[in-house]
């Protein structure tokens, strides 16, 4: 598959980079949505983490009246059984996984990449960070949900079946209900994943304390 490579916004360490986080937006955002969040993370200067926020792609999103917006898939329909749009979900992968590979090709181990994402960009995550052949230091999906949860099974790659993955969501999330993030939580440990839950008293946002326990997780990962 010839994919355009992704664009994005860097946030780099003041030495060479130790590590890479991965982060991918949700719908209409860019990545210039969650780039002033590191210096919030508070994160030790020699972890030497880089951070990539790519944009996703411009597409017309069915659910808002065929608007164009950034999007990692387009939304045909509110039931969650059908919400992905597969074929974006399976394109959207495939580019995030070419930027992967571009800074493995750069010196960085897959070992030291994190792939993360907030809604949309967390079913991108859990999506290829479950069926990527390489092993990742860790996986995080934030107010999200799985893309065809039934087809885990049998498309997971061994590759990072002992991978930590963090899986956070607000309490009062009125765009991605706190049950569709539990359902995912609750695929990843019937695969066993070794997964970490969280909720906060909060709607489809990022809180400060979310960010307090997502610093200390990266800082686990990539110690």
């Amino acid at each position: 598959m010839n994919l355009p490579a992704l664009p994005f916004v860097e946030v780099n360490p003041l030495t060479t980079p130790k590590a890479v986080v991965i982060w991918l937006h949700g719908l209409g955002d860019s990545g210039n949505g969650f780039a002033p969040i590191v210096p919030e993370l508070k994160l030790p200067e020699e972890l030497a983490i880089r951070f990539i926020f790519p944009h996703a792609p411009v597409r017309p999103v069915t659910i808002n009246n065929g608007m164009k917006m950034r999007a990692w898939y387009d939304i045909t329909s509110l039931d969650f059984n059908n919400r992905a749009d597969s074929k974006g979900v399976l394109e959207s992968a495939a580019m995030v996984e070419q930027l992967i590979e571009s800074e493995i090709a750069k010196g960085i181990p897959a070992e030291k990449i994190i792939l993360a994402g907030f809604s949309q960009g967390g079913v991108i995550a859990l999506h290829l960070g479950t069926r990527i052949a390489r092993k990742l230091a860790g996986i995080m999906s934030l107010s999200s949900y799985m893309s065809e949860p039934e087809k885990l099974i049998n498309e997971a790659h061994d590759a990072n079946k002992n991978t930590p993955v963090f899986v956070a969501h607000g309490q009062q999330d009125d765009v991605v209900p706190v049950i569709m993030g539990n359902a995912a939580r609750q695929v990843l440990q019937s695969n066993h994943y070794p997964v970490e839950w969280h909720d906060y008293p909060m709607q489809h946002n990022v809180c400060v304390q979310e960010l307090k326990d997502i610093s200390a997780w990266l800082q686990r990962c990539l110690a």
